[in-house]
């Protein structure tokens, strides 16, 4: 049963277990850090899931925190231990944002806002490739190519038959104008996106440049909701060198609000369709 179990997922779960037992203990992860002779830092990224957790650091912890029911200790080890496993990620190596990746694989629903490009679970292989190439110009060939295998194993949970990821998307119109690779690769590639927006678990809305300014002029992000209730929302918001992760509920829910905003003002979800297929003519001329 371990080998099926999300590692970033059991991890952050994890953390937060860590959390909710040292602040019943009354501690502040300085006190906790000084106790163990760790850093604050390492605490902090123990309790929110972006480092990895050792059977060791959870009994120190545990001890910390004085937890005598062993089967809570135990349950916590074996959490603990089945977070080092590795996700189908980890296969292609260094993956700068596997984290993401993690949650994503996990997610019950997913809404993007995308200002610049297609989201990357709707870009075909073509579009991906001469995307990544142009984001990235001093890139490998085959770290180009290990990127776009990548990128096409995570469109897996859009066509998975048990539980497909539901997926909302709100596409400002600069990411069907923006000519990524040439005129055929963006004919195929909104016209595999019309195709998609037809799958009862996949809606895709235009927002237009007659719109004027709206909430997602601070650039894109992506919210992750989950089917468990003891994970909580995360919205993601992607860097150069480094991503952001909010998970504290008043941040998830300021940009579900401007999600609904963005939403409000977009074009339907047929007037969006008829609006991507008729920019995919563009192309075509």
């Amino acid at each position: 049963m371990a080998s099926n179990v999300n590692p970033t997922v059991r991890r952050r779960r994890l953390g937060q277990e860590l959390r909710r037992l040292r602040e019943v203990k009354g501690m502040t992860a300085e006190e906790v850090a000084e106790r163990l002779l760790v850093s604050q830092s390492k605490i902090s990224r123990l309790e929110n899931g972006r480092r990895s957790i050792s059977q060791r650091d959870v009994r120190d912890l545990c001890g910390v925190y004085e937890v005598e029911d062993q089967r809570v200790v135990e349950s916590l080890m074996e959490m603990a231990r089945d977070s080092r496993q590795q996700g189908w990620w980890h296969a292609f190596g260094d993956i700068p944002y596997s984290v993401y990746i993690g949650l994503e694989t996990d997610a019950e629903s997913l809404r993007v806002y995308e200002p610049q490009i297609i989201t990357g679970l709707l870009q075909t292989r073509s579009y991906a490739e001469a995307l990544i190439q142009g984001a990235l110009p001093e890139t490998s060939a085959a770290d180009i190519d290990k990127r776009v295998q990548v990128r096409m194993r995570r469109q897996e949970r859009i066509a998975a038959e048990n539980s497909p990821l539901r997926l909302w998307v709100v596409l400002d119109e600069a990411a069907l104008r923006r000519v990524v690779g040439n005129n055929l690769v963006m004919r195929e590639q909104l016209e595999h996106l019309a195709e998609m927006s037809q799958l009862p678990h996949v809606t895709v809305q235009v927002l237009p440049f007659g719109v004027g300014a709206h909430p997602g002029l601070n650039g894109q992000y992506a919210i992750l909701e989950f089917a468990d209730a003891a994970d909580s929302s995360v919205v993601y918001l992607e860097g150069v060198t480094s991503d952001l992760y909010l998970e504290k509920a008043h941040d998830v829910q300021k940009y579900a609000v401007m999600y609904e905003h963005l939403r409000a003002q977009a074009l339907n979800v047929d007037q969006s369709r008829q609006f991507i297929t008729d920019t995919a003519k563009e192309y075509a001329r």
